[in-house]
């Protein structure tokens, strides 16, 4: 039976972020549907929300330490094993130190096991460099058989973890934003892995956002109308496979929003298409501009990136004088 989505769920979720949401919530459900579930952490059990779920279902969860790689080696023998593994930890561990097993267990073996990678972007503040995760959807997306998801909010994270669960593929969820994440969805709605989600219509330009850039892509679109120009918002919660029939070529502009590197994420996804299609519509992408940061906390860094909804209103006036 699906989770059950309601107003106060929601704002439940809200609360908690993407990362409490699944798993201090939504995994209590999930292992009552999935008696098969084996959840695995590098270490991380309680900065991601698993103590209730250890305490009840210890026969269920295996912490391995901080050994990333060994962790995906342990989740594939289990799942070889007949289990449905669910791994979780930092964004960068799991794309960048365990890439190698990632690739062979999950791309060439295609063994169905989810990846959930927590603070990615910036959401690691000043952990720095070193733990912010700016890469995983170029590398992800580049890995042959695997699904690249990229919620919006807590309640779209429960939807895709919910889904990874079911589907019979390899899945990476992106998890990004902290504690608070804003509310987009706030009542319960279907959701479909490859299907995007239009939450805004507009007539002159359409804005393509991923991960928590899309209620600021909410909020520019907002700013834009005031200035007469009308966007289109679309929620692109899943990278890989990419909805291309979402993408609009009959707008004066496109706009790709993430909170990523714009090399190989949304923004050169969306590029890759408009290539293929030999489109002649003008695209901007708005991310992190192929460059480390120094240490700060994530809205000081994102604004350093033009990532907040007045700069990328702004960005956006300038492209289309």
């Amino acid at each position: 039976m699906p989770i059950s989505i309601n107003s106060l769920k929601a704002r439940t979720f809200s609360k908690l972020g993407q990362r409490g949401s699944i798993f201090g919530m939504a995994i209590f459900d999930i292992v009552e549907e999935t008696p098969n579930l084996a959840v695995l952490t590098a270490d991380l059990a309680s900065l991601s929300g698993l103590d209730r779920f250890v305490a009840q279902h210890p026969d269920k969860f295996y912490n391995i330490g901080i050994a990333e790689q060994n962790m995906l080696g342990v989740a594939a023998g289990l799942c070889a094993e007949g289990y449905k593994p669910v791994l979780t930890t930092y964004a960068t561990f799991l794309s960048l130190r365990s890439c190698e097993q990632v690739r062979h267990y999950m791309g060439y073996m295609n063994l169905n096991m989810v990846l959930v990678g927590s603070g990615a972007g910036f959401a690691m503040g000043f952990s720095g460099n070193t733990h912010y995760s700016i890469e995983d959807l170029a590398v992800m997306r580049a890995i042959p058989n695997i699904v690249v998801l990229s919620p919006s909010d807590s309640t779209l994270a429960v939807k895709a973890f919910e889904a990874a669960i079911k589907i019979d593929k390899p899945v990476y969820i992106r998890l990004t934003g902290g504690l608070n994440c804003p509310m987009l969805y706030k009542e319960d709605f279907p959701y479909e892995i490859g299907k995007a989600i239009k939450i805004r219509d507009g007539a002159d330009i359409q804005i393509i956002a991923t991960g928590i850039m899309v209620n600021r892509a909410l909020q520019a679109a907002a700013m834009l109308e005031e200035k007469g120009i009308s966007a289109e918002v679309i929620d692109m919660h899943t990278i890989k496979p990419l909805d291309t029939s979402a993408i609009a070529l009959n707008k004066k502009l496109i706009v790709t929003i993430e909170e990523h590197n714009i090399i190989g994420g949304l923004g050169g996804a969306v590029a890759e298409h408009l290539t293929s299609k030999g489109a002649g519509v003008k695209l901007l992408r708005l991310g992190i501009q192929d460059q480390f940061l120094k240490s700060g906390d994530a809205e000081y860094l994102l604004e350093q990136c033009g990532l907040t909804s007045n700069l990328i209103a702004e960005r956006i006036l300038e492209t289309l004088k």
